[in-house]
């Protein structure tokens, strides 16, 4: 990090304007002493924070100013006082791709700040995260697998932290939803003997407020005294006399409201006993804790975060169960890791699933569980379950043409270009995934139990994607060929950028956005815009987005080389069958939940609208015509 007088700055990316801002610095007696742009801009944040006295809104955007429709949302006195500081400042703004992290001593209000800034460009990852309870910590990364880190080597030091935070976010540079910047201020909370607070608010000073109050966190030795073992108990033997897994779990889900944190334990400790009994129960406890680990549904008094953690220990538990690769296994799953990798061999029968420990791997290179998965593939094995991840890359990379018939179930903290280049397979990701998910896809199938990171599916070229939750920024930038990829949240900005996807309803491409939330206890709701971002479809040639948007929200001016089209029967009979399979996936009801607007059943023209390209030959002579002769287009 580089210091001014208050803080210390860490920078992601690269100023194209580093010279410039060198300029404007030393018009105010102020000269960096290397050639980097990080010191630059902690100078420049020192400035506009000690000499001209900005409050941190300002200085916010001073550094990343707003633009385009999300200025126009601000509102008239923001306006006002925003376009006087553009004015003065525009020219030694940093001009991205960057993302900034800095440490403040806010000393003339006593408090300490951890504060993250993107750009306009949001082309840098960047995640952050809040922790409530006995203790409050919040957290700014470039990547999700660094907080999950941090929080899990706090959690084995102190009881009191859950290894998984109770929200992660992203910001949206430049906007008027949070300025694409957040402030985690830790100060004395008024009550006394030198007590603290820790509070997270956006740019604009709107806090980040968690949903509900719920009993703090608590490991399994500090809760077993209060278990209603018997009622637990009951539950998932009931749980387990049902045909299919999701019948059984829905039991499960019916008790858990009312269960405390040392019932929850007991539950879950039950069904990992059961899952060593023999191996269709094995099957059905993995795929039981893995519906639980899914969906969003009520947990009570007991926090989703804790109830996420006891789930994914069961499984962790039983995955390691499984019998090692080394011999002869008498069941359907054979376990390896990185201390058994020399032993991988072809699966003999009845051996069909290979489960791979993959905390010990490197994150890349030969050594690597993704180069594992592919020698694993080579000998015959299809069916793989990996767990245990803490960044590792390049999941499901590399299995070569045609890999039809595998399967990848992905657990933990999974890395950066998860299914990139995929030919064939399936994979599913059973929680957030990170960045460059899907590059250069071919052919396959990906679905992710969560949210995906920056540039998801760049260059892909097919494939059936299913996202449960957000992408953040450039999804499916520069895709052709005809990948179908259903978004059911929303994205930070520049959606299909550059799409060059053809006809949809001639074998191209198509992205559909749904644009609904949901709570922690899993009701769905429609977001206040499905696209909240002004670069939508921008400079597309080919495809189509297909966007729930029945109160009209979004505007022309979000568009750029995009625009609204009729939304007929064969565009919803091309997309309504991707619909059914994400409900399928992810029990977003296509009757309940999407056509459904206020309690009332719509039509698909009235709730879906259809984005298409602007058609090339008109953008050509509308350029032509407005550079060389000066023509206003739309008044001729």
């Amino acid at each position: 990090p580089f210091i001014g007088m208050d803080e210390a700055l860490v920078h992601n990316g690269d100023f194209a304007n580093y010279h410039a801002v060198s300029e404007y610095l030393k018009q105010n007696n102020i000269y960096p002493q290397f050639l980097t742009d990080t010191e630059v801009a902690v100078l420049l944040l020192d400035l506009l924070n000690r000499t001209y006295g900005y409050p941190m809104e300002y200085i916010i955007e001073a550094m990343a100013p707003t633009t385009e429709h999300d200025f126009d949302q601000l509102p008239l006195s923001k306006q006002q006082i925003y376009r006087q500081i553009q004015s003065n400042h525009i020219h030694s703004s940093p001009d991205g791709p960057w993302f900034f992290i800095i440490a403040r001593n806010d000393f003339y209000k006593k408090s300490f700040q951890l504060i993250g800034i993107t750009d306009t460009a949001m082309l840098r990852p960047q995640v952050f995260a809040l922790q409530e309870g006995e203790v409050q910590i919040g957290l700014i990364c470039s990547e999700k697998q660094a907080i999950d880190a941090t929080l899990e080597s706090l959690s084995k030091e102190d009881s009191r932290f859950c290894p998984i935070a109770d929200k992660y976010w992203n910001a949206r540079g430049g906007s008027a939803t949070d300025g694409g910047a957040f402030i985690f201020t830790v100060k004395d909370d008024g009550k006394g003997a030198g007590r603290k607070e820790l509070i997270c608010t956006n740019k604009f000073g709107e806090p980040v407020i968690l949903q509900k109050k719920q009993d703090d966190y608590r490991l399994p030795a500090d809760i077993n005294a209060f278990a209603d073992t018997d009622g637990a108990s009951k539950a998932v033997h009931a749980s387990f006399a049902k045909k299919d897994p999701e019948s059984g779990a829905s039991i499960l889900i019916k008790n858990m409201a009312g269960w405390n944190y040392g019932t929850l334990q007991h539950a879950f400790f039950e069904i990992e006993k059961l899952a060593g009994q023999r191996d269709n129960f094995m099957s059905k406890a993995i795929s039981m804790l893995t519906f639980l680990n899914d969906r969003k549904y009520p947990t009570g008094a007991v926090k989703r975060a804790a109830v996420l953690n006891m789930i994914r220990n069961s499984l962790n538990s039983i995955f390691a169960s499984a019998s090692v690769i080394h011999g002869k296994s008498a069941c359907n799953y054979s376990h390896i890791d990185w201390k058994t990798r020399d032993a991988l061999k072809k699966p003999e029968k009845p051996e069909n699933i290979l489960i791979i420990n993959t905390r010990e791997f490197p994150p890349e290179g030969d050594d690597c569980d993704a180069r594992l998965i592919c020698a694993a593939h080579k000998l015959g094995w299809k069916r793989f379950i990996c767990y245990g991840y803490k960044g590792q890359r390049f999941t499901g990379c590399g299995l070569g043409e045609a890999a039809d018939g595998v399967r990848i179930d992905v657990y933990g903290s999974s890395g950066d270009y998860l299914a990139s280049g995929i030919d064939g397979p399936e994979i599913y990701v059973h929680g957030n995934a990170q960045d460059q998910l899907g590059q250069i896809m071919k052919r396959g199938k990906l679905v992710v139990y969560g949210d995906v990171g920056q540039t998801f599916m760049y260059g892909a070229k097919g494939g059936e994607v299913f996202v449960m939750g957000n992408a953040a920024g450039r999804p499916l930038i520069n895709a052709v060929g005809h990948p179908r990829v259903v978004i059911n949240g929303t994205c930070l900005d520049y959606l299909a950028e550059s799409f060059m996807a053809g006809d949809p309803l001639n074998g191209g491409g198509f992205v559909v956005l749904n644009g609904l939330q949901s709570d922690d206890d899993g009701n769905i709701a429609a977001l206040k815009t499905p696209y909240p971002g002004s670069n939508l479809f921008s400079l597309a040639s080919g495809g189509a987005i297909y966007m729930r948007d029945p109160f009209r929200t979004v505007v022309e001016e979000q568009m750029n080389g995009g625009e609204f089209a009729d939304l007929n029967q064969a565009d919803w009979d091309l997309i309504r069958p991707y619909l059914e399979e994400n409900e399928k996936l992810f029990g977003i009801s296509v009757e309940k939940d999407l056509l459904t607007v206020d309690g009332k059943r719509k039509e698909y023209k009235d709730v879906y609208r259809k984005v298409q390209a602007v058609k090339l030959k008109v953008l050509a002579v509308e350029s032509i015509a407005s550079e060389e002769y000066g023509i206003d287009w739309d008044k001729e």
